[in-house]
């Protein structure tokens, strides 16, 4: 623990695939800002969200508890503070804690451990997308258009959005008045989120006709995992059933927002650099969760493979280790103990997480494990991920369990789990798995999800109703004045 505190700045973008990154090797995408930050701090390249997809992965980023333990379990039960997060563990000590941007929770008047709101973004008329509570069965979205049918170079209420909290957040930051105490500034932006417009000059750096092609598609004789046909097969509007004109432009675009999302992170650096804090603050920047971008057919997250479950993690500041790579799996459920480390405040309740700060200056922990659920949209059963060492364990209740080694197969091409070779590595996960739940009890959280989602629907007047609730596609952002 720091002997005296300091400030900590949180930078969480979404739906940022964490392969999408200068720093990570990617050639194609320019994100000097990103990169530079990586330099100077550590890169987890092993990160993973609690849960891929919003709702569920704020609410563990909030509370530094998993959502089987919370009961946030999908896009319609934001965080509404019943759980203590860090930020009330900081206000009980007295420190200074604001947010800039989209967080998320339920609603703006929760006292969910912010002195300060600005500019917020909550589920949609409090209630979010309460058409993806009705699980059981699954009903097929056929009125969803195809995500990818709209993309190209252009602004949107989300980069315009996120503009404006780039511009209030350098505003906080170079503010006199924000100097005089310790503080921790939470700043949340949309980017790379869809939909997939991204300002023209940004859209221009990248050629469509020059974008990678995606793998594993089903046109090409792909077939998918059954839990994940399943997927697709109720959220059709995910499928990128489209032309390859289209899903290159929508790459394009994708990138296009990544670089777009770097510039308004370089412009929060610089405000922390023009203001004399940098020295004294440590940064992170990570995202809720990533983006399948095409792999497998698939757009958008709630998938366990790397593309939509990890997630880029970066940290910068006194202490840190500058130009490192940490290998030891890590979660944003670690950034829970890791701010109130930095801020020198004692977490008075026991959470699963391990602060970033010590896991930087370890040695690789080849024994550590990570773990991420899905309950949400589209979820035909509970879907569960261990990652220990290079192996990572997809636990599909009711279904056959996938098993990747990612140090020889990075893009989890080759399915080991089948494999007797490899049986006492998808034991030993299994048993990783099982040692935290046991996804195939007779009370199992599979059951438990989706009765509380049966509750959910029938206080909001049944499944036919329900069905219609929520936004079809993204959050609306507030509406904001930005150039």
């Amino acid at each position: 623990m720091p002997e005296q505190p300091m400030n900590v700045l949180v930078v969480m973008s979404d739906q940022h695939n964490p392969k999408i990154l200068g720093a990570a090797g990617n050639p194609l995408i320019r994100t000097p800002n990103m990169d530079a930050l990586a330099a100077r701090g550590t890169r987890f390249s092993a990160a993973y969200c609690p849960s891929p997809i919003c709702v569920p992965s704020r609410a563990s980023f909030a509370t530094g508890l998993y959502p089987h333990q919370t009961g946030y379990w999908d896009n319609a039960m934001g965080y509404d503070g019943k759980v203590p997060g860090w930020g009330h563990a900081l206000q009980a000590a007295g420190r200074r804690v604001e947010s800039i941007g989209k967080l998320h929770y339920r609603n703006e008047s929760d006292p969910t451990g912010f002195d300060v709101q600005h500019l917020p973004m909550h589920l949609a008329n409090g209630i979010g997308q309460v058409w993806g509570s009705v699980r059981d069965p699954l009903p097929r979205r056929d009125n969803a258009p195809l995500m990818v049918s709209i993309s190209g170079g252009a602004e949107s209420d989300y980069t315009r959005y996120d503009g404006a909290v780039a511009d209030q957040a350098c505003a906080w930051l170079t503010d006199p008045a924000n100097r005089r105490e310790p503080w921790v500034l939470y700043t949340g932006l949309l980017a790379p989120h869809f939909p997939y417009l991204a300002p023209p000059e940004y859209f221009q750096m990248y050629d469509p006709d020059r974008m990678p092609t995606p793998t594993m598609r089903p046109e090409h004789g792909h077939q998918r995992h059954p839990w994940v046909e399943t997927f697709a097969g109720v959220l059709p509007g995910l499928d990128s059933a489209n032309t390859e004109e289209e899903r290159r432009r929508a790459a394009a675009a994708y990138y296009g927002l990544v670089s777009y999302l770097d510039h308004n992170v370089g412009r929060i650096l610089g405000a922390l650099e023009d203001s004399g804090q940098t020295d004294n603050t440590l940064v992170i920047y990570t995202s809720d969760h990533g983006d399948m971008v095409g792999s497998r057919g698939l757009w958008g997250k709630s998938l366990m493979y790397t593309e939509s479950s990890g997630v880029p993690m970066i940290m910068a500041g006194p202490g840190i280790p500058a130009g490192q790579v940490c290998d030891t799996p890590s979660s944003t459920i670690d950034l829970y103990p890791t701010i109130l480390d930095a801020a020198g405040v004692v977490a008075n309740e026991p959470r699963p997480g391990v602060s970033l700060r010590k896991l930087a200056a370890s040695e690789t922990d080849t024994q550590r494990f990570v773990f991420s659920e899905y309950h949400a949209m589209g979820a035909p059963s509970a879907a569960f991920l261990i990652r220990k060492g290079t192996y990572v364990l997809h636990y599909y209740v009711g279904f056959a369990p996938e098993l990747y080694d990612v140090a020889t197969d990075p893009d989890q091409t080759r399915d080991l789990a089948a494999e007797t070779s490899h049986a006492g590595v998808l034991a030993e996960l299994v048993g990783e798995l099982t040692g935290m739940l046991d996804p195939e009890s007779t009370d199992t959280v599979d059951k438990r999800a989706k009765a509380d989602q049966a509750s959910l629907v029938a206080r909001f007047g049944g499944p036919e109703v329900a069905a219609n609730l929520g936004t079809p596609g993204e959050t609306p952002p507030p509406k904001v004045l930005h150039p």
